[in-house]
């Protein structure tokens, strides 16, 4: 059984880390850290998990598990890892933003490697430390990656998403109260939100001449958890051609499906697939992406990373289904 840590448990994205984790026929919970929480049971914060676990958050760390993650908010996590050490056969997968661009990659002596596992695959499998994508930075990538792999990005990026409530994390703010949020819209760091330098980097790193803008604007929706993105550029082809092209490049990718009609929201919150549907009009190409922001943008691909590292079935513990209805 494969012996794991999670650090900063009472988050949105350990409770759903804590569920996949549960019903992974290969991994055992060995600690959930919660400096806030100790003590207390896991499903007192993760109501869902009533009944389905005894663990208890713990204020102490086992150093010699088979892996952690650390599920801490931006910048949290060098300094939790200043503080603490793990043993030197123990793989770390870090869902914050701390070491996804290469700039930040090395550190302590670790090399992180970008967990996208359509873009690295090869990679991952063979990776100690992992860097997990941005929810965000998952569905526009998904998005953009076949055309860049091509050399087909020739225009600006324009690029519309919204996400759900839960993407803001558990610490309240003046834009996730009830009243705020419910029957509500709004944008906010437009043209400037973090997950644009990591977008940047796996784009560059296939098509290494794309010098064009990647205009994005990010917005708040009055629903809890999922990401819509809408992403057009200029695209010569015919839309069979597009088509085409992203079925070849995600042929063996578990969780990303090319859609032939269009989509929406329920067809991927609670799971870990990332659909994609394409739309030609005039000499634009729009690719529509949707994806659970917890899951393959978070705890779903964490997972689905761990898998690749040691070497099991990529799926296990992710044969999740739609919250349809």
């Amino acid at each position: 059984m494969i012996k794991v840590g999670i650090i900063g448990g009472a988050g949105y994205t350990a409770g759903e880390l804590i569920r996949l984790l549960l019903n992974h026929a290969q991994v055992e919970i060995d600690f959930v850290f919660s400096t806030s929480q100790s003590g207390s049971k896991v499903s007192k914060i993760h109501q869902d998990l009533v009944g389905a676990t005894p663990l208890q958050f713990s204020s102490d760390i086992n150093s010699e598990v088979d892996v952690v993650f650390l599920c801490l908010g931006h910048g949290n996590s060098k300094a939790f890892s200043e503080k603490h050490q793990f043993s030197k056969t123990t793989k770390i997968i870090d869902l914050s933003n701390d070491f996804r661009l290469k700039t930040d990659s090395k550190f302590q002596g670790k090399t992180f490697v970008y967990g996208l596992p359509e873009l690295n695959k090869v990679a991952i499998k063979s990776a100690q430390y992992i860097a997990n994508p941005g929810c965000f930075a998952t569905a526009i990538q998904l998005s953009l990656l076949p055309l860049a792999k091509e050399n087909l990005l020739e225009d600006d990026v324009h690029v519309n998403a919204v996400t759900g409530a839960t993407g803001a994390g558990t610490t309240p703010s003046s834009t996730t109260h009830f009243a705020w949020r419910d029957t509500n819209f709004s944008s906010y760091k437009v043209f400037s939100h973090q997950h644009l330098g990591e977008i940047s980097e796996s784009v560059k790193g296939l098509q290494p001449d794309f010098e064009k803008d990647i205009n994005f604007i990010p917005n708040r929706g009055n629903f809890s958890r999922g990401i819509f993105a809408s992403t057009y550029t200029s695209f010569d082809g015919t839309l069979e051609e597009a088509e085409k092209l992203y079925r070849d490049f995600y042929t063996e990718a578990l969780f990303t499906t090319i859609a032939e009609d269009e989509l929406h929201l329920k067809q991927v919150v609670n799971t870990n697939h990332c659909f994609l549907h394409l739309l030609k009009h005039k000499d634009k190409l729009l690719i529509t992406g949707v994806l659970d922001n917890l899951l393959k943008g978070a705890s779903g691909q964490a997972v689905q990373n761990m898998n690749l590292m040691f070497g099991i079935d990529e799926s296990e513990g992710l044969k999740l289904k739609a919250n349809y209805f």
